[in-house]
């Protein structure tokens, strides 16, 4: 049976007629009149080619400031455009950074939650840490959860509602802290995930515009999200406290949960000892190829691992990190029986991926279409030229990027959408004007993180909601919303108080890339 108290009914009905709910609604409008990702690249892709017409007809042209090289606007509508098009459209497509990385790392990842790992590791991690301790524990278990996005926001909120219902906390307050740290938390981590993979390759593409030897690595960003780690935990523990505890108040409804547990069962229990046990074996060979002075791993003439096979092998070493832990999990909990239950469950992580290889087809053919028309080359020197005119440079500049990535993230959740269409302009933009693309991207990061929690346009809001209305039937989106959006205020403020500091410390923000080029 499911109840709500009068108390929440009443507050509810007063969120309802807030400015804020009007907003939300507004927000919410206007996302879902969007088109899907997929037809909005396509309709992107068209305007680049019709842009490239025009521009290519009017003769516009820019002076790159590195070389003095004339760059002018290329008509790929032309004779010559559309052949190129159409002769090159395949090798786009397979030559694409982002699609052989993510599809690597996804048949680890895949496998660690088809095989239900993800799954039993929170469980795990959530039912032995201290009271006291109970909720940093569970924001930390959010923020690198993240690295498994699926698992973390489909199965720690509900877990979480479980443990503060247990401690006597609102379940509500637990699932909107959860959630928060997981969704809000994407740019901050102890461990490398398929994001930083995946916009790695779009950052790489879109630095090559202008500087073609530009390498980027997974790992570009490690040293600031490891840092973010650190501040968002105590940060989201004082928002639950302080503001978000006591608008809910104590909870009187139902302690039924249809079932739910955080108790591991007898095969969760022995597969988490064997995927503990394999990984540890596993960390063990990782350390003694990287550590030695003349490790396999290592540079074989200076010895480093900034330019080393460590960092060039950083995506094979990620998804044998993820597939040999699920590979022994699911032999442990008898998940796995035969080579055939190991074929089944990889076809399964991977047949999600559908979606994706179509966006990366169309994203591939955007891009490439950009660099070729030279309107990406160019308007990133007109637009350094422009911030130059009017001053605005330095740490405001990069506070307003921030901004405007939190704002579009209200309407297209997809992190690696956003970035496939903001990185060829902003990452060459900000490379003429003295900042490397590593920095773009951790600007770009925190502002697709902030608004996370706070908007609808992201798949897992509606689930999170879903859970929430098992302990209050009455609950709407704005009631959810207003318990989330104290995180994303927080977020932003400490997030932007850490990069500031950051940027005039001038530290580095992953091995071997810096604030500037």
């Amino acid at each position: 049976m499911i109840v709500s108290t009068s108390e929440v009914e009443v507050n509810n009905k007063k969120r309802r007629n807030s400015v804020f709910q009007y907003f939300l609604d507004f927000i919410e409008k206007t996302g879902n009149k969007l088109p899907d990702v997929i037809t909005l690249f396509f309709i992107l892709t068209v305007l680049i080619l019709i842009s490239s017409f025009i521009a290519g007809k009017l003769g516009v042209s820019a002076i790159n400031p590195a070389t003095k090289e004339k760059i002018e606007a290329v008509n790929l509508l032309s004779r010559e455009g559309l052949i190129k098009i159409l002769s090159e459209m395949v090798n786009n497509f397979m030559s694409f950074p982002p699609l052989g990385l993510v599809l690597v790392v996804m048949l680890g990842v895949g496998l660690a939650e088809s095989t239900g790992l993800v799954s039993a590791l929170l469980k795990k991690m959530v039912s032995i840490a201290p009271k006291k301790l109970i909720l940093p524990a569970i924001v930390l278990i959010g923020v690198v959860g993240n690295s498994a996005a699926d698992a973390a926001m489909i199965v720690l909120p509900p877990i979480a509602a479980l443990v503060f219902l247990s401690i006597g906390k609102h379940p509500i307050v637990g699932l909107a802290m959860t959630y928060a740290a997981v969704a809000g938390g994407f740019s901050a981590n102890l461990i490398l995930a398929m994001l930083d993979v995946m916009i790695a390759g779009f950052t790489e593409s879109s630095a090559q515009f202008i500087d073609k030897s530009y390498k980027a690595n997974p790992a570009m960003n490690y040293y600031f999200l490891v840092a973010s780690t650190f501040v968002l935990i105590p940060v989201t523990v004082f928002v639950t406290k302080k503001i978000v505890e006591p608008r809910f108040g104590i909870y009187n409804g139902p302690a039924d949960t249809e079932g739910e547990t955080t108790k591991l069962t007898l095969e969760e229990a022995k597969g988490l000892k064997w995927a503990g046990l394999s990984f540890f074996v596993y960390l063990v060979l990782l350390l003694f190829a990287t550590l030695p002075k003349n490790a396999l791993l290592r540079h074989p003439e200076n010895g480093g691992l900034l330019d080393s096979p460590f960092m060039d092998g950083l995506v094979p070493i990620m998804f044998v990190a993820f597939f040999i832990p699920a590979l022994a999990y699911g032999m442990g909990a008898k998940v796995l029986k035969s080579d055939k239950d190991v074929s089944q469950h990889l076809t399964k992580a991977m047949s999600g991926m559908g979606y994706y290889i179509v966006l990366a087809f169309i994203s591939a053919q955007m891009i490439t279409y950009f660099e070729w028309s030279n309107l990406g080359s160019i308007i990133a020197i007109k637009g350094a030229e422009l911030l130059q005119i009017i001053g605005l440079t330095g740490l405001p500049l990069l506070l307003g990027f921030i901004i405007l990535c939190g704002f579009i993230n209200l309407l297209i959740a997809s992190a690696s959408a956003k970035w496939a269409i903001l990185s060829p302009i902003f990452v060459p933009m900000f490379m003429l004007i003295g900042y490397s693309p590593a920095f773009t991207q951790m600007a770009y990061r925190i502002g697709d993180s902030i608004t996370n929690p706070i908007t609808p346009m992201l798949a897992y809001f509606g689930i999170v909601l879903t859970f929430a209305k098992k302990y209050d039937r009455t609950l709407g989106v704005g009631t959810l919303i207003s318990a989330l959006l104290p995180y994303s205020i927080a977020y932003f403020i400490f997030w932007t108080i850490l990069f500031s500091v950051w940027y005039f410390l001038g530290l580095p923000l992953g091995p071997g890339h810096y604030i500037r080029l």
